[in-house]
């Protein structure tokens, strides 16, 4: 549901008055909607992508509903990571989403922020658990701490409307892991795909079920944990043979190991959120082109 705000609160935000706020709408400076009652509105998201491209600076995100910012946006990607860690580890939610959004403002793509930021951030915390200075609950707390944050991201982005096409994704049986198919979804969205997380945990059947329900363009498939390798294989093999006449399959994750990918087919196998976001967008134009 895209968030909707008064003259009042932009101009608040953005540090200026609302009579120039209202004066930008009327010349169609900001895109605007109207109520029944002729009343102006605008999309959080909107005000967000004028601040992203550097038209203004936001003073008072509060405003808006937004988290608040620290006043400085953080350009520096690895700085951001360092600090990212230290908040999850000590469970500090506020903290983690203030520094993402300083991040978002500042014009870092999703997809940037989920490979240099908050997946960089996660591998530091594995390998301070692995040397004993970390706990597993703080590793699970953070996983929830960084779910709640993605999912209030897609709320900043453009609404993506009915024209995009569609994008399902999950992970399969056994695989507990959300993050991977959470920034999934929200990087999809960024590259203007209606884009739906299925969520972790799913057989391969259900899978099939919700491709021919559906019939989404792009699939994608996040493999964080694999219980059993010959147990998947046949699963996902039977899953693409089924499906991908219309439907590119693209899979990522730190499970597919050089051996398995070997034994699989799909359209695109993606290393990281940028690949996605790069095959993504590639798609999305061709099948467009396609059609035209």
């Amino acid at each position: 549901m895209t968030a909707l705000v008064t003259p009042k609160q932009v101009g608040r935000s953005l540090g200026v008055s609302e009579s120039s706020v209202k004066r930008w709408c009327d010349k169609g400076e900001i895109e605007t909607q109207y109520t029944a009652g002729g009343h102006r509105r605008i999309a959080v998201s909107t005000v967000l992508s004028m601040v992203r491209e550097g038209k203004f600076t936001l003073v008072v995100p509060e405003a808006l509903g937004l988290p608040a910012t620290s006043g400085q946006t953080i350009r520096v990607v690895e700085r951001a990571r360092e600090k990212l860690s230290e908040a999850l580890i000590e469970g500090d939610e506020s903290r983690c989403r203030q520094l993402i959004f300083d991040l978002f403002t500042a014009g870092q793509r999703p997809s940037v922020i989920c490979d240099e930021v908050v997946a960089a951030a996660f591998a530091d915390i594995g390998d301070r658990w692995s040397c004993g200075e970390a706990e597993v609950y703080q590793e699970r707390r953070g996983c929830e701490i960084a779910l709640h944050i993605m999912q209030e991201m897609q709320t900043w982005l453009a609404p993506v409307g009915d024209a995009g096409m569609l994008a399902l994704g999950g992970a399969p049986a056994g695989d507990q892991y959300a993050l991977g198919t959470k920034m999934a979804e929200l990087v999809l969205r960024d590259a203007q795909w209606n884009a739906v997380s299925l969520g972790d945990n799913l057989p391969f059947n259900t899978l099939e079920a919700a491709i021919a329900h559906n019939r989404p363009k792009l699939f994608w498939l996040s493999c964080s944990h694999i219980m059993d390798q010959e147990e998947f294989l046949t699963g996902y093999s039977a899953l693409h043979e089924k499906c991908n006449a219309e439907v590119a399959f693209v899979v990522g994750g730190r499970a597919l190991t050089t051996e398995l990918r070997r034994k699989m087919n799909f359209s695109a196998f993606c290393d990281n959120m940028q690949h996605l976001e790069g095959f993504a967008r590639t798609l999305h134009l061709a099948i467009q082109e396609k059609a035209s």
